[in-house]
Order: C-alpha cells, then sequence, then structure tokens
C-alpha cells in the first residue's frame, strides 16, 4: 500500500543543498519533507572543507558557536609541493569574513547538525531510507515524487519539488532536463592513512611531473586523494597494490611506514570526476539545485560550497511563494538567474586549471612552479586572492529568509 503525504516543499536528497534549504524554509515556517535514501549520513569520500562564506551563513543564523563545537581542524593557508619546492597559494587570514580559515569538518557531522538544527521546528519533515524514484506529473506539471521506502512506496504531493539528489540525479533524469557536460581530465583515488603526532600538521597537496596529491589533516588520520588521469585506473591497477603504495611513498615520504593498511583495493575508493550543468535548472513544480544542477570539480573543494549558496538563494526568492502557495515559473527562474553567473564563473576557473595545470601534470610533463605561483611568494599579501576565490566565492548569498516559530 502506498503512503500519501501533502506538503509545500518536497526536497530529494539530504546533501548540503537539500539539508541546508529544507532548514531554511521550515525556519520560514513552510512544510517541507526531505527525502535521503540511506540511513545515515555516515560516508566516506564526501566534500568535508567548510568555506568562510558557509561559516559566514552559520554566524547569519545564530548558529556558528555551536557549530564550531563539532570536531574540526581549521585551515588558515593553502600549502603545496611542486616538484621540489614548497609554496603557499591561499592565506585565508586577510579574508573579509568573520573566520578566516576553511574548516575541515566530516561531512555527516555537518549533515548532522543541520538535521538536528532544523527538527526545532514542527514544519520540517526528514525521510531517511526514502529514495526518489520518479516523478508525479499532472498535465506537463510536476506536482510530487514518487518514493521508496523500507516499509514500502511512498507518494508525496508538493506545490515545489526541488531536486538536490546529486551528480546523478534520479529527478533531473525524470524531467529529461538536457546537460551540457563540460568535461573533466582526471578521476581521483581516495584512501585513508592514519597520522602520527609527528606528522606535518597542514593540508597541503603535491604535484610533480605524472603525478598528484593532496592530504587532507583530519585529525586522527589523513584523508588522501590521488588524482589520474580520466579512465586509467584499470592500467593503475594491472601495474599492482605495491606499485601504487611505492608512488604514495615517493609522494609523502613520511607516510611510509603505514602504508601497509592499504591492504587490498577496496580501502582504495575510485570518484569519477564530472563538471556539467543544466541548461535549464527548472520545469514547472521542479527546480534543482547543487550537484544535480551542476556538477563541480573537486578543484578548491567548491563544490558544497557552491551547493549551498543555491539553497540560501532557493529559499530566500521560494520562501514566500511557498509560504503563500503561490509558486510561479517566474519564481523558479529566478533562482537559476541569480546562480548562473556564481555556477559558470566557478566552472570556468576550475576548467582553467584542469588545463593548464592538472593535465600538464597528468601527461608527464616535467613541473615548473607558473609565474602566478612565484609572484604569490614574492608578495605574500596576493595570497589573500585565491584564498577569496575559494573560500568566499563569486556573488556570495546572505540569509533573508524570516524565522516563523
Amino acid at each position: 500500500m502506498t503512503e500519501i503525504v501533502t506538503t509545500r516543499c518536497c526536497i530529494a536528497g539530504g546533501g548540503p543543498a537539500g539539508m541546508m534549504l529544507g532548514l531554511l524554509l521550515a525556519r520560514a515556517g513552510v512544510p517541507v519533507v526531505v527525502l535521503e535514501k540511506h540511513a545515515d549520513f555516515l560516508r566516506d569520500f564526501r566534500g568535508d572543507t567548510v568555506h568562510p562564506s558557509t561559516l559566514n551563513l552559520m554566524d547569519e543564523l545564530g548558529l556558528l558557536d555551536d557549530f564550531l563545537r563539532r570536531p574540526h581542524n581549521r585551515v588558515t593557508t593553502l600549502t603545496g609541493q611542486i616538484g621540489s619546492e614548497r609554496v603557499t597559494i591561499a592565506d585565508f587570514r586577510h579574508v573579509p569574513t568573520r573566520c578566516k580559515f576553511v574548516a575541515l569538518m566530516p561531512q555527516w557531522d555537518f549533515l548532522d547538525f543541520i538535521a538536528d538544527t532544523a527538527r526545532r521546528y514542527p514544519s520540517f519533515d526528514l525521510r531517511m531510507r526514502a529514495e526518489a524514484v520518479g516523478l508525479i506529473e499532472d498535465n506537463g506539471k510536476v506536482t510530487g515524487v514518487r518514493a521508496k521506502t523500507p516499509d514500502g512506496d511512498l507518494a508525496i504531493h508538493a506545490d515545489l519539488v526541488v531536486g538536490a539528489d546529486g551528480r546523478h540525479s534520479t529527478l533531473r533524469q525524470a524531467a529529461a532536463l538536457a546537460v551540457d557536460d563540460i568535461g573533466a581530465p582526471m578521476d581521483v583515488l581516495w584512501f585513508r592513512l592514519s597520522r602520527h603526532a609527528d606528522d606535518p600538521e597542514e593540508t597541503f597537496g603535491h604535484l610533480e611531473a605524472g603525478r598528484m596529491m593532496v592530504m587532507l589533516n583530519r585529525g586522527d588520520y589523513w584523508q588522501c586523494a590521488y588524482v589520474i588521469a580520466k579512465g586509467s585506473i584499470d592500467r593503475l591497477k594491472a601495474k599492482g597494490l605495491p606499485a601504487f603504495r611505492d608512488t604514495v611513498a615517493a609522494m609523502s615520504p613520511f607516510v611510509r611506514d603505514r602504508l601497509d593498511e592499504i591492504s587490498d583495493w577496496d580501502h582504495v575508493k575510485l570518484l569519477t570526476v564530472a563538471v556539467d550543468r543544466l541548461r535549464r535548472w527548472w520545469r514547472p513544480g521542479l527546480l534543482c539545485i547543487g550537484d544535480a544542477a551542476h556538477a563541480m570539480s573537486p578543484i578548491g573543494g567548491v563544490g558544497i560550497n557552491l551547493a549551498i549558496q543555491d539553497a540560501v538563494a532557493a529559499a530566500n526568492k521560494l520562501a514566500q511563494p511557498l509560504y503563500d502557495r503561490h509558486v510561479t515559473d517566474a519564481d523558479l527562474a529566478a533562482v537559476e538567474q541569480r546562480r548562473t553567473f556564481p555556477t559558470r564563473a566557478t566552472q570556468r576557473v576550475q576548467v582553467a586549471v584542469q588545463n593548464s595545470v592538472i593535465s600538464s601534470v597528468l601527461s608527464g610533463k616535467t613541473m615548473r612552479v607558473p609565474f602566478v605561483v612565484r609572484l604569490l611568494q614574492w608578495i605574500p599579501l596576493l595570497r589573500v586572492i585565491p584564498a577569496y576565490v575559494v573560500g568566499v566565492g563569486v556573488r556570495p548569498e546572505h540569509i533573508e529568509t524570516p524565522e516563523r516559530l
């Protein structure tokens, strides 16, 4: 038997975009149902860089102090190694925000915090283990979502459906929204290694001819991202796990004594990188945001923050129409118009880095420190520019929705 639920807004996807939008709408008194297909948020290999722009939003909501009580590490500078030379690329200590750092917080802790906060509002309904599998339509307008749960089928009728179900979005596929594939030359292998007390403190990246790796300090372990040419995973595996461990040791010699922690390929997860965006983010009754609207490269770790900015913009534009039960196509188009320029500008920067740096690295060309990076070493004050681009971004959003208790 199918359970039937009626609400103002149904959000498919309990990631950063979906949870933040759910919180903001519930806070504004709008009945909202959020569907999350998993039983919890405990999944590795999700973005966990909470940038100053997102921390500003927490401050605007009056949640910052509580948020920062959650376990996290603070990154004030981004450093890297190009060949044998150590460089500093970004310095967040001078960005014009309250928090002058990037908070490294496992995404499950971030999402748990948002969920706990949203549950304070009676109009918030989070359904775990509820997977959106299709749309309900009436004369070409989306009027709801079909979902599957362990207890049976679920039909949610809503004034607005929001697809926030990631880069492999079921809802955008069901809606037949056209996607432009911008392309990415790399994939990423994610794995973790234990962290020792005498290890370096900072998060850093290492680039040299044919190889690139980033190590994120998560306190008691390193989250490692080893970048490979797109589609090359089978060739890498054919060389054997010992060869891969030797390559990691060559990139970061201080972890050589613990590489037996990668005991088989199950400890290494392939993340397929995609950069794309929808030609149009909406259909009558449906809006896509976050990765469902625009998949981002992992460059800069900006994907989670861009998704959250989408959610804030959507709430700012739609909370009152949803509250009044009068959402128009013009309202949905206004969200897309607001967020198109930041999305395109960010993707342009990412593609430029892909083409000028990552493609060259993966092709095996000898790495030299680019002139612009040299300039950052000669004039340290300039490091605030990349810090602003990464940490604040293009056209940051601010909370405009009211709180209705």
